[in-house]
């Protein structure tokens, strides 16, 4: 095992030991090295449940929307039983992409030679393929991967053997379920890249430690630090919780199964390896996160809705403050990007548990899931 991997190994099975009162961050190398990089696209992206995205995406027979994960090029499509699937994007006959971004068709056509796929993935044209002696048209189709649907969100996973997502989630479900985030509508989804590692993001977006010195004039007015309150994980989610200040007038309820202090709370988590999200009583954010390289993210960013009685201005104010908070945070993982890299760097100490608590949380997720293979 190479040194890089080693020491990511032995910072790892210490997290298992500690407490919220003695947890420290970690070395350099687990966010820097390619070498674990690579683990952890295999071990993890490749293997568990990521989210894709929400419903609303595409929400007619015939919607379909291309995306990648890991080095897997996907499709999700709605067919016209209304049911959605996630197949290969590959086409069958020489490996071209079938699709790009999104759209509407009663056929997944190739570009390349015109072979036609049912929006189930069967092959329903094959163009001057009549003389083939070996070829059955028939038994030719897109393969399909495991999706699941949850509560809005879109769930798909790369490994055949993977275990129901959903009996996974019931703790989270219990804290999140009056919000009723199935019920909500996505107004707003955009796609960016940020220069930091994929776990600097995952741990920015699930510590309030930073809301209110960080986003002094966006998130402090609204969920100041002070607030934050730590919940215990489970095997498959972590987070906490981002009260909303006594001073901030409330605009809507939003549920009626709602209670009085889950509308003045949002619930902040995050699924593994991919999905964070607040979820709020009158519109909930969420990002859906995938690894280019060590410094590299892709994201889906989107916001959601409660109710139809929205008006455009209001929704653009949110989004103008979901813009603005990013901002804040892509320009100071930037930064750590660049000081992660340094020779100087060395862990520290993590505050409490309601502020960084959720940080050990990941790196406890981290170490049952790639322990295995680092040999730990």
């Amino acid at each position: 095992m190479s040194t890089s991997l080693s020491a990511i190994r032995n910072a790892l099975s210490a997290a298992r030991s500690q407490t919220y009162t003695s947890a420290r961050s970690m070395p350099r190398d687990f966010y820097t090295s390619a070498e674990f990089l690579d683990l952890e696209k295999s071990s993890l992206f490749a293997m568990e449940w990521n989210c894709i995205g929400r419903v609303e995406e595409i929400p007619n027979p015939g919607d379909y929307m291309a995306f990648q994960l890991c080095d897997e090029p996907l499709l999700a499509t709605r067919g016209n039983d209304a049911q959605i699937r996630v197949m290969s994007n590959v086409c069958r006959h020489r490996g071209t992409l079938l699709a790009s971004a999104s759209g509407n068709s009663q056929h997944i056509v190739c570009p390349y030679h015109h072979w036609s796929y049912e929006l189930d993935g069967k092959l329903a044209r094959a163009p001057r393929m009549e003389e083939h002696t070996d070829f059955d048209m028939s038994s030719c189709r897109l393969p399909e991967f495991k999706s699941e649907i949850w509560l809005g969100f879109i769930f798909v996973s790369l490994n055949p053997d993977a275990k129901p997502l959903s009996p996974q989630l019931q703790q989270l479900e219990g804290l999140i379920g009056n919000y009723h985030m199935e019920e909500m509508q996505a107004r707003f989804v955009g796609d960016e890249v940020w220069t930091t590692n994929w776990k600097c993001f995952v741990e920015n977006f699930m510590e309030g430690y930073h809301l209110s010195p960080l986003h002094k004039a966006t998130l402090h007015p609204v969920n100041p630090t002070r607030l934050c309150t730590h919940y215990p994980p489970s095997d498959v989610h972590f987070g906490y919780h981002a009260g909303f200040s006594p001073d901030l007038p409330r605009s809507t309820k939003g549920h009626p199964d709602l209670q009085d202090h889950e509308v003045d709370n949002c619930v902040m988590f995050s699924i593994p390896p991919g999905l964070v999200s607040g979820c709020a009583g009158d519109y909930s954010s969420f990002i859906c996160v995938q690894p280019e390289s060590v410094d590299r993210v892709r994201l889906k960013m989107g916001l959601l809705f409660y109710g139809d009685h929205w008006t455009q201005e209001t929704i653009d104010h949110a989004v103008e403050l979901f813009h603005r908070t990013n901002a804040e945070d892509k320009e100071v993982l930037a930064r750590m990007t660049k000081g992660l890299k340094s020779k100087s760097h060395q862990v520290g100490a993590l505050s409490s548990s309601n502020f960084e608590g959720p940080l050990l949380d990941f790196y406890k997720y981290l170490d049952r899931k790639l322990s295995p293979v680092l040999g730990a």
